[in-house]
C-alpha cells in the first residue's frame, strides 16, 4: 500500500518515494554486518526475530504522515526485512541439495504468491467494502505477521545444522559473476519496485483496490510459473534461462519508457513481476560452485552487493524522473542489458574451479 499510502497521505512526489526507497535500502546494504551478528545469535532464531522487528515496523507504519516519520517507520520494517531475506537464503540453500534446490525454490516462491494472494485479498476486503482507514490495515497485516511468527518460532525452534559455516564475512575473486549478477539484479529490483508502481499511481491515478487486483492476479501467475521455473532451471541449467529473462526485461524497460496507455503499463507489470521467480537462478548458479561452508557468510555480502545500486539509484533516478519519466526506465533497459553480458559467460555446468566461461577457457591455456 505504500505508493498510494504515500501519494493520499503525505503528498509525495518522485523525488520523496525515491528517497523514501533509498532510506528503505540502507540495511541491506548493511547486510554484510550479518556474518558478525552471526556469531552471537544462530541463523535459524535471527530469522524470526528480523521478523518480528518487520511485523512491529509494518502494524505502526499508519500513524506517520511526515516524510521524517515515514522515513523513520521504514527503517525500523527495512530491518527486519533485510535481516531475514539474506538468511531465508543461505538456510534454504544449506538445507537442499543441489539437485533439487531450483525446484524447491520454486515452490518457496509460489508458495509467497499464495500468501501474498491472502494478504492482498484481506486489504482490498478492508479497503474496499469494510472502509478501514491505513492505519488499520497495516495494524492487522504487522498483528497477524508476528502471531504467524510465533507460531512458526514455538513449532520449529531449530533445525541442525549441516555443515559448519566460517564466521566471517566472504569476499572471493572466484564469486566474482555471482557478485556481478547480484548488483544488476539489485539495480533493476530497484527502478521496477519504485518506479513501475510509482508510475501506475501517479500517472494513471490507480488506486488501492486497483493495485491489489493487478497484484492479485499477478500472484496468480506467479503461483503458476514460479514451480515451473524452478523445473526448467534443474532441467536446462541457470544460464539459458537467465539469458531468457533479460533478454525480456530490455524490451519491458524499453517499452516502460514509451508505454502509450494505461492498459498496457499495466500488462507490462505484471510480465515484469512474472520474471522474478527466474532470478531463483542466481542462487542455484552460487549453490554450485561456493565452497558449503562459505554459504552464510556470502549471503550477507551478497546481500550488500544487491543493494549497492539500491541505496543510491531511487534518490537519483527520483530527481530524474521529475524531468523525464522514459530515462528513468531506459537506465533499467541498461542493467537489463549489462545483466544479459554477465548471464552469457555462465558455463554450461558451473562448479567450483568452473564459475565462468573465462575459468574454463584459463584452464585450456594451462594444458596448453
Amino acid at each position: 500500500m505504500v505508493n498510494n499510502f504515500t501519494h493520499e497521505q503525505a503528498n509525495f512526489n518522485g523525488f520523496d518515494i525515491g528517497l523514501l526507497h533509498s532510506v528503505r535500502e540502507i540495511p541491506g546494504f548493511m547486510a554484510f554486518a550479518l556474518a558478525y551478528v552471526l556469531l552471537f545469535i544462530k541463523e535459524q532464531r535471527l530469522a524470526y526475530v528480523a521478523l518480528m522487528i518487520l511485523a512491529v515496523g509494518s502494524a505502526i507504519t499508519g500513524h506517520f504522515t511526515s516524510l521524517w516519520g515515514l522515513l523513520i517507520v521504514t527503517m525500523i520494517s527495512s530491518i527486519g526485512f533485510h535481516f531475514q531475506e539474506p538468511v531465508l537464503n543461505s538456510l534454504a540453500l544449506q538445507w537442499l541439495s543441489k539437485e533439487r534446490a531450483p525446484i524447491v525454490l520454486g515452490q518457496m516462491t509460489a508458495v509467497r504468491a499464495g500468501v501474498g494472494l491472502l494478504a492482498m485479498g484481506m486489504v482490498a476486503l478492508c479497503w474496499r467494502y469494510l472502509g478501514l482507514p491505513y492505519a488499520t490495515i497495516y495494524w492487522i497485516g504487522g498483528i497477524v505477521t508476528a502471531a504467524m511468527v510465533a507460531y512458526v518460532w514455538w513449532r520449529y525452534p531449530s533445525f541442525p545444522q549441516k555443515v559448519a559455516q566460517h564466521q566471517q564475512i566472504i569476499l572471493r575473486k572466484r564469486y566474482w559473476l555471482f557478485y556481478a549478477l547480484e548488483f544488476c539484479s539489485g539495480a533493476r529490483r530497484q527502478i521496477f519496485t519504485v518506479f513501475a508502481a510509482w508510475m501506475l499511481v501517479e500517472r494513471y491515478g490507480l488506486e488501492v483496490h486497483s493495485m491489489v487486483s493487478i497484484m492479485i492476479a499477478t500472484g496468480v501467475l506467479s503461483m503458476i510459473m514460479a514451480p515451473i521455473a524452478g523445473k526448467v532451471i534443474a532441467r536446462y541449467g541457470e544460464r539459458p534461462v537467465l539469458v531468457f529473462e533479460y533478454l525480456g526485461l530490455i524490451v519491458i524497460f524499453v517499452s516502460y519508457a514509451f508505454v502509450p496507455n494505461q492498459t498496457i503499463a499495466i500488462g507490462l507489470y505484471m510480465v515484469d513481476h512474472l520474471f522474478f521467480a527466474l532470478a531463483i537462478g542466481i542462487k542455484t548458479y552460487f549453490q554450485k560452485i561456493a565452497d558449503p561452508a562459505d554459504i552464510a557468510g556470502s549471503a550477507g555480502m551478497a546481500f550488500t552487493i544487491n543493494h549497492i545500486a539500491a541505496v543510491f539509484l531511487p534518490i537519483g533516478l527520483g530527481l530524474v524522473w521529475l524531468s523525464s519519466q522514459a530515462a528513468v526506465f531506459l537506465v533499467g533497459a541498461a542493467f537489463a542489458v549489462l545483466s544479459l553480458v554477465f548471464a552469457v559467460m555462465i558455463p554450461h555446468l558451473p562448479e567450483p574451479g568452473n564459475e565462468s566461461r573465462f575459468s574454463a577457457l584459463r584452464k585450456t591455456g594451462a594444458r596448453g
